[in-house]
């Protein structure tokens, strides 16, 4: 039996085979090693064809490097390891594509590279493997924000409990969760759009004067009153990209890429949010949602287990740590740094590989989730009516004062989490122990207040004459124990939030 270690060239590519969450989506593909040769090759094809633009190379040069510049010409593997001799695999990279490049045309050999710093084009490129990556990662958020409109509007009225502390606290809507879940999707794709626009390309050449580039300008030595070359040139390799002129080199002004990696930290968090209430709300003992085609296990064949939603979850453990060693390579110093900008180059690819992966999945959870509002209303009923006990204290209050309601709903709370009681029920219970006057309970441990005092908000005189609790009880409102009517502004909420419009598809 062989075992597939190599690829045709004598590498070892990385299959996934331990990164589900990333294998087989579309940030793979655009972030691979062959990938990221062709952003180096285009790096290097367009800084010529920049230079042809500006008059600092003859335009056939820029049409023999670009049809040199194609990733099917090199061996990725030998790159890699002759890379450990400089550093960076820019400078065997350069080395080959000059021997293409000549054996092409020969006199066009020299403009390769001509100028530039192995930073410059690494950089570049690295800014392009991440535009090429946010490109469907932002419209995988997009799909997923359509889908959750959708999944708002469905529920936009559907009771559930909501849970604080792991414990039921009050009624919510799924619509509204729903579309709380849209809100941060649309907070990570509007940062990822914003942060791809702003995508620069890096050229500084040596210590970041473009000084070469002088060098080689047609006008050398008489550029008083004319365009800067170097300014000049930045300009036209962008436009060659597709990506931002910097005001400046940033060979040690890290903030595109720290940008990038905050990016990517805020979206794989955001879709971990709705993949961590997937998880709890799909427990077997919740049951309130299920993923569609969920995982099996290898030991129980009853397992149907949130594979999306742990992959998902998975990735935004990862990429804010990643983001971290980004953040780190701010202090980077001198001209260039030794190890900052090293640094950045696999956590980069890796938060790139992530977030596309945490985007693909979330997509496919949310199209395919499945709700069981019948479940819902069965656990709103499992705390035997406690999740209304504040808006029961507020009718409560306005009868027999705030603080005398709220002391008998904490006994009758305790008393249906003891007995298993009704919580109406254990109300009747305490209230058959109160004094006919509500609020002036007997005995000398629990004293009536004084007339003279002054109640508290909300609370009525002490001296006044009240309705008995026991009589309020037994003639309740229906909907006032119904958890439907204790949804507040849930509804309108949900609503106002759809309002809200996608960020522009991008280009």
């Amino acid at each position: 039996m062989t075992s597939d270690t190599t690829d045709p060239q004598g590498a070892y590519p990385d299959h996934g085979l331990l990164a589900p969450a990333w294998a087989g989506v579309p940030a793979e593909a655009t972030t691979g090693d062959r990938a990221v040769l062709q952003a180096l090759l285009d790096a290097e094809a367009a800084l010529t064809r920049a230079q042809c633009v500006t008059g600092q190379a003859p335009s056939a040069a820029g049409r023999t490097v670009t049809e040199a510049a194609r990733a099917d010409r090199f061996e990725v593997r030998s790159l890699a390891l002759r890379a450990r001799g400089g550093g960076n695999p820019v400078i065997p990279l350069v080395a080959d594509l000059t021997r293409a490049v000549a054996g092409l045309v020969p006199e066009h050999a020299e403009y390769v590279h001509r100028g530039a710093t192995s930073q410059d084009i690494l950089d570049t490129a690295l800014v392009l493997v991440a535009a090429r990556t946010l490109r469907p990662i932002v419209l995988d958020l997009r799909r997923t924000a359509d889908a959750l409109a959708r999944l708002a509007r469905a529920h936009r009225d559907t009771p559930m409990a909501g849970r604080t502390l792991t414990q039921h606290a009050v009624p919510i809507t799924l619509g509204l969760k729903a579309a709380g879940w849209r809100s941060l999707v649309l907070d990570a794709a509007d940062r990822l759009t914003r942060v791809r626009a702003s995508l620069p390309v890096q050229l500084g050449g040596a210590a970041g004067t473009l000084a070469a580039f002088h060098a080689y300008a047609p006008d050398a030595g008489n550029e008083q009153g004319g365009n800067d070359p170097g300014l000049a040139l930045i300009t036209a390799y962008a436009a060659e990209l597709g990506l931002v002129a910097p005001a400046l080199p940033w060979h040690t002004l890290r903030t595109p890429i720290a940008d990038l990696g905050g990016a990517l930290a805020f979206a794989t968090g955001a879709l971990g949010k709705i993949a961590a209430d997937v998880l709890v709300l799909s427990r077997t003992d919740i049951a309130e949602v299920a993923e569609s085609g969920g995982g099996g296990s290898s030991a129980m064949p009853h397992k149907h287990n949130p594979v999306r939603a742990t992959l998902i979850a998975s990735t935004a453990r990862q990429v804010p740590a990643l983001a971290a060693i980004l953040f780190g390579s701010l202090v980077a110093e001198d001209e260039r740094p030794a190890g900052a900008w090293h640094a950045e180059w696999e956590p980069l690819r890796t938060a790139l590989r992530l977030t596309g992966g945490a985007a693909h999945h979330t997509h496919e959870l949310i199209a395919g989730l499945r709700v069981f509002p019948d479940r819902m209303r069965l656990n709103l009923e499992q705390t035997g009516g406690q999740l209304l006990s504040e808006r029961l204290n507020a009718h409560l209050g306005t009868v027999i004062g705030r603080e005398a309601a709220r002391e008998l709903l904490e006994r009758a709370s305790r008393r249906t989490a003891r007995d298993g009681v009704p919580l109406l029920d254990a109300l009747r219970h305490e209230a058959d122990a109160e004094h006919p006057r509500a609020g002036s309970p007997p005995g000398p441990a629990r004293p009536t207040p004084r007339a003279e005092q002054h109640p508290s908000p909300g609370e009525p005189p002490s001296g006044r004459s009240l309705v008995p609790v026991r009589l309020m009880l037994d003639t309740l409102p229906p909907d006032l124990t119904d958890p439907s009517g204790h949804l507040g502004s849930a509804a309108p909420l949900t609503d106002r939030a759809l309002e809200r419009r996608l960020p522009q598809d991008p280009s």
